[in-house]
C-alpha cells in the first residue's frame, strides 16, 4: 500500500498545497513551525479518521477558516482509492471512501494501516497505564475489528456504571439489581479482551525484542510484561465483591480499564532507570515491531511515518536504525527532520528513491 498524493485546503498552517509522493522513501526538511509535522498529521487523519497530536478537531482548522479537507489517493491491492477528510466548525467530521461517506468512522479503522513515531510518543514509557493501554489497543484495533467494537462496548458500559455509582451518591441509595447488567457485561467483555491482549502479547514481543537488541548491538536485556485482573481465576467474584469501594471512590476500580503493560531494563524500570537514548531506543523498537505485527496480520505494508525521531539518538544507535529501516521490508516511508543536511547526508549512503520536500514557514 502506498500515497499517491495529498491535497490541504485550510489544514492548520496549510492555505491551499498538493503533494506528489515517492512510493519508497520521503523526506519532509525545513525550520520548526513550517509544517513538517502537520503534514505528517494530516495523513494520520486520512488513515485514522483523527489527528495523532490535537483531539479537538476544529482547532486543526486554519486559524481564520470555516473548514479544512485532506484529500489522498492511495494505491492498495493494485487498485486506487481516493480518501477525502472534511470539518466545517460546528458540523460533524465527514470522511469518503471512492465519494461513500462512512456512517460509523469506526469502520475505516485498520482499512489503510499506518504507523507513526513521534517525539511524544515517549509519554507512553513515562507516563501512566492509560496511555500504554491505548497505544497496545490502537495495533490490536487496526487489524481486528472485532477487538475494536468488543472495547467500545466495553467502555460504554463503564460508563455507565460509573454513572449509575454517581447517581447512588447524589440519591443516598443503591440498588444491586441494577449494578448487576453492567457487571456481567463488564466480566464477559473483560475476559474477551484479555484473552486477545494475552495472545497479542505473546506473538508481539519476539518483534520488538528483535528491534531492540539490533539498535543496542545485544548488549542490553529488556522485557516486556503484561498485567490484567482478569489472570486471577477468582477475579470475577473479586470484583463483585469490591463494590462497596467503587461507591466510595464512584467509579468502578477493577477490570480491563486497569490493565497495565510493564517496561524493563536489565530487570528494572525502563522508566526510572534508563536513559533518553535507552528509552527512545525502546519506544522505536515498540513501533518498529508494531509495523512487523500489522503487516503479518493484514497481509499489507503500513505507511510508516517518522516525525523528527533522531533527537536523543547517539551517532552508533541513529545509523543502526537508518540501516535498520531501510534495508528491512518496510514499505513507503515518510521523514520528516529539520537539519536538511544532516539527513540527506546519511540517506545518500543507501541506494533508494528519495523525494525531498523543502517547507517554508
Amino acid at each position: 500500500m502506498r500515497l499517491e498524493n495529498l491535497t490541504l485546503i485550510n489544514f492548520k498552517n496549510y492555505k491551499k498545497q498538493s503533494f506528489k509522493f515517492s512510493p519508497q522513501v520521503n523526506c519532509i526538511v525545513g525550520e520548526n513551525g513550517s509544517g513538517k509535522t502537520n503534514l505528517l498529521d494530516s495523513i494520520h487523519y486520512l488513515t485514522l479518521t483523527k489527528s495523532a497530536f490535537n483531539a479537538i478537531d476544529s482547532q486543526n482548522i486554519r486559524y481564520d477558516q470555516d473548514f479544512f479537507t485532506i484529500k489522498g489517493k492511495f494505491e492498495k491491492n493494485n487498485h486506487h482509492h481516493q480518501l477525502q477528510c472534511t470539518l466545517k466548525r460546528g458540523e460533524k467530521k465527514i470522511l469518503k471512501h471512492n465519494q461513500k461517506v462512512y456512517e460509523k468512522l469506526k469502520d475505516h479503522i485498520g482499512a489503510f494501516p499506518m504507523v507513526l513515531i513521534a517525539p511524544h510518543d515517549v509519554d507512553i514509557i513515562r507516563e501512566g497505564s492509560e496511555l500504554r493501554r491505548k497505544f497496545f489497543d490502537g495495533i490490536i484495533s487496526q487489524v481486528d475489528q472485532s477487538y475494536l467494537n468488543i472495547l467500545i462496548t466495553y467502555y460504554h458500559n463503564l460508563k455507565q456504571r460509573n454513572s449509575l455509582l454517581r447517581q447512588f451518591q447524589e440519591r443516598n441509595y443503591f440498588d444491586p439489581d441494577l449494578v448487576e447488567p453492567y457487571d456481567h457485561q463488564l466480566l464477559d467483555l473483560g475476559q474477551k479482551l484479555f484473552h486477545t491482549r494475552r495472545q497479542f502479547i505473546d506473538d508481539y514481543k519476539p518483534l520488538f525484542t528483535k528491534y531492540y537488541h539490533y539498535m543496542s548491538g545485544l548488549k542490553e536485556n529488556t522485557d516486556l510484561v503484561y498485567f490484567s485482573d482478569f489472570s486471577q481465576p477468582e477475579f470475577p467474584q473479586t470484583f463483585i465483591g469490591s463494590i462497596n469501594k467503587d461507591l466510595a471512590l464512584l467509579r468502578t476500580n477493577l477490570g480491563s480499564h486497569k490493565d497495565d503493560y510493564h517496561f524493563t531494563i536489565e530487570g528494572h524500570s525502563l522508566k526510572k532507570f534508563a536513559s533518553q537514548g535507552q528509552q527512545k531506543s525502546y519506544l522505536i523498537a515498540l513501533k518498529l515491531a508494531q509495523y512487523d505485527y500489522m503487516k503479518k496480520s493484514i497481509n499489507q505494508n503500513p505507511l510508516l511515518l517518522l516525525d523528527d525521531i533522531f533527537a536523543k539518538l547517539d551517532d552508533i544507535r541513529m545509523e543502526r536504525m537508518i540501516d535498520m529501516i531501510l534495508k528491512g521490508s518496510f514499505g513507503q516511508i515518510f521523514i520528516t527532520d529539520a537539519r536538511p543536511h544532516q539527513i540527506s547526508e546519511i540517506l545518500n549512503k543507501f541506494k533508494v528513491d528519495v523525494n525531498y520536500f523543502h517547507l517554508k514557514k
